[in-house]
Protein backbone atom coordinates (compact mmCIF):
# COMPACT_ATOMS: atom_id res chain seq x y z
CA UNK A 1 0.00 0.00 0.00
CA UNK A 2 1.61 3.46 -0.79
CA UNK A 3 1.43 5.11 2.39
CA UNK A 4 1.90 9.06 0.24
CA UNK A 5 -1.49 7.96 -1.25
CA UNK A 6 -3.02 7.05 1.96
CA UNK A 7 -1.69 10.32 4.05
CA UNK A 8 -3.42 12.58 0.81
CA UNK A 9 -6.67 10.68 1.33
CA UNK A 10 -6.58 11.43 5.08
CA UNK A 11 -5.85 14.70 4.27
CA UNK A 12 -8.09 15.42 1.68
CA UNK A 13 -11.23 13.53 3.60
CA UNK A 14 -10.07 15.82 6.69
CA UNK A 15 -10.61 18.97 5.04
CA UNK A 16 -13.65 17.90 3.65
CA UNK A 17 -15.04 17.06 6.63
CA UNK A 18 -13.68 20.52 8.23
CA UNK A 19 -15.79 22.19 5.26
CA UNK A 20 -19.25 20.31 6.04
CA UNK A 21 -18.98 20.32 9.90
CA UNK A 22 -20.31 24.25 10.22
CA UNK A 23 -23.64 22.04 8.22
CA UNK A 24 -23.70 19.53 9.99
CA UNK A 25 -24.00 21.01 12.86
CA UNK A 26 -26.68 23.32 12.03
CA UNK A 27 -28.82 20.71 10.63
CA UNK A 28 -27.97 19.01 13.98
CA UNK A 29 -29.38 22.01 16.15
CA UNK A 30 -32.49 22.50 13.79
CA UNK A 31 -33.35 18.87 14.73
CA UNK A 32 -32.71 19.90 18.60
CA UNK A 33 -35.18 23.04 18.38
CA UNK A 34 -37.95 21.41 16.21
CA UNK A 35 -37.61 18.68 18.96
CA UNK A 36 -37.41 20.61 21.87
CA UNK A 37 -40.21 23.40 20.66
CA UNK A 38 -43.22 20.95 19.52
CA UNK A 39 -44.82 19.00 21.76
CA UNK A 40 -46.05 15.63 22.26
CA UNK A 41 -49.25 16.56 22.77
CA UNK A 42 -49.84 18.38 19.36
CA UNK A 43 -48.13 15.87 17.66
CA UNK A 44 -51.13 13.07 19.47
CA UNK A 45 -53.55 15.47 18.59
CA UNK A 46 -52.87 15.62 14.74
CA UNK A 47 -53.95 11.72 14.36
CA UNK A 48 -57.45 10.96 12.68
CA UNK A 49 -58.06 7.34 14.02
CA UNK A 50 -58.14 6.08 10.37
CA UNK A 51 -55.09 3.99 10.22
CA UNK A 52 -54.17 4.96 6.19
CA UNK A 53 -54.46 8.42 6.91
CA UNK A 54 -52.48 7.87 10.32
CA UNK A 55 -49.83 6.58 8.16
CA UNK A 56 -49.36 8.93 6.05
CA UNK A 57 -49.63 11.72 8.70
CA UNK A 58 -47.00 10.04 10.59
CA UNK A 59 -44.35 9.11 7.77
CA UNK A 60 -45.16 13.33 6.87
CA UNK A 61 -44.35 14.32 10.73
CA UNK A 62 -41.37 11.69 10.56
CA UNK A 63 -40.07 13.68 7.28
CA UNK A 64 -40.42 16.67 9.36
CA UNK A 65 -39.24 16.29 12.39
CA UNK A 66 -36.29 14.03 11.88
CA UNK A 67 -34.20 12.93 14.53
CA UNK A 68 -31.87 9.68 16.21
CA UNK A 69 -33.34 6.46 16.28
CA UNK A 70 -33.18 6.60 20.32
CA UNK A 71 -35.38 9.38 20.43
CA UNK A 72 -37.96 7.77 18.02
CA UNK A 73 -38.68 4.56 20.55
CA UNK A 74 -39.20 6.74 23.41
CA UNK A 75 -41.42 9.22 21.10
CA UNK A 76 -43.32 5.80 19.37
CA UNK A 77 -43.57 4.16 22.69
CA UNK A 78 -45.66 7.28 23.82
CA UNK A 79 -47.66 7.61 20.72
CA UNK A 80 -48.62 3.94 21.10
CA UNK A 81 -49.50 4.67 24.92
CA UNK A 82 -51.86 7.21 23.63
CA UNK A 83 -53.75 5.06 21.31
CA UNK A 84 -52.13 6.42 18.07
CA UNK A 85 -52.19 2.70 15.65
CA UNK A 86 -49.21 1.02 15.09
CA UNK A 87 -49.49 1.50 11.61
CA UNK A 88 -49.36 5.37 12.27
CA UNK A 89 -46.16 5.21 14.47
CA UNK A 90 -44.28 2.56 12.40
CA UNK A 91 -44.49 5.05 9.35
CA UNK A 92 -43.62 7.57 12.27
CA UNK A 93 -40.47 5.85 13.58
CA UNK A 94 -39.31 4.52 9.66
CA UNK A 95 -39.80 8.17 8.09
CA UNK A 96 -38.00 9.62 11.58
CA UNK A 97 -34.66 7.98 10.81
CA UNK A 98 -34.80 7.72 6.91
CA UNK A 99 -36.32 11.01 5.60
CA UNK A 100 -34.92 14.62 6.52
CA UNK A 101 -36.45 17.57 5.28
CA UNK A 102 -34.80 19.40 7.52
CA UNK A 103 -31.22 18.21 6.31
CA UNK A 104 -32.28 18.35 2.88
CA UNK A 105 -30.34 21.41 1.80
CA UNK A 106 -26.90 19.82 3.51
CA UNK A 107 -27.58 16.49 1.38
CA UNK A 108 -28.53 18.24 -1.66
CA UNK A 109 -25.02 20.27 -1.13
CA UNK A 110 -23.23 17.82 -0.04
CA UNK A 111 -24.38 14.57 -2.33
CA UNK A 112 -26.26 16.47 -4.75
CA UNK A 113 -29.86 17.84 -5.62
CA UNK A 114 -31.37 14.97 -7.48
CA UNK A 115 -30.51 12.11 -5.18
CA UNK A 116 -31.17 13.79 -2.30
CA UNK A 117 -34.73 14.72 -3.34
CA UNK A 118 -34.89 11.18 -5.24
CA UNK A 119 -33.89 9.56 -2.04
CA UNK A 120 -35.81 11.67 0.70
CA UNK A 121 -39.24 10.84 -1.74
CA UNK A 122 -38.67 6.91 -2.10
CA UNK A 123 -37.74 7.03 1.35
CA UNK A 124 -41.26 8.61 2.49
CA UNK A 125 -43.02 6.32 0.58
CA UNK A 126 -41.15 3.25 2.11
CA UNK A 127 -41.61 4.07 4.52
CA UNK A 128 -45.52 3.89 4.66
CA UNK A 129 -45.23 0.41 2.75
CA UNK A 130 -42.33 -0.58 5.70
CA UNK A 131 -45.39 0.05 8.21
CA UNK A 132 -47.70 -1.95 6.46
CA UNK A 133 -45.55 -4.84 6.17
CA UNK A 134 -45.02 -4.78 9.51
CA UNK A 135 -48.57 -4.53 11.19
CA UNK A 136 -49.39 -7.13 8.11
CA UNK A 137 -46.49 -9.34 9.92
CA UNK A 138 -47.62 -8.73 13.30
CA UNK A 139 -50.94 -9.58 12.43
CA UNK A 140 -50.18 -12.52 10.77
CA UNK A 141 -48.29 -13.57 14.13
Amino acid sequence: MNTKKLKQAVISSGKSFYRTLPILLGVILLIGLFDSFIPKETIINLFKGIPLIDSFIGASLGSVLAGNPITSYIIGGELLNQGISLLAVTSFLVAWVTVGIIQLPAEAMLLGKKFAITRNILSFFFSIIAALMTVFIIGVI
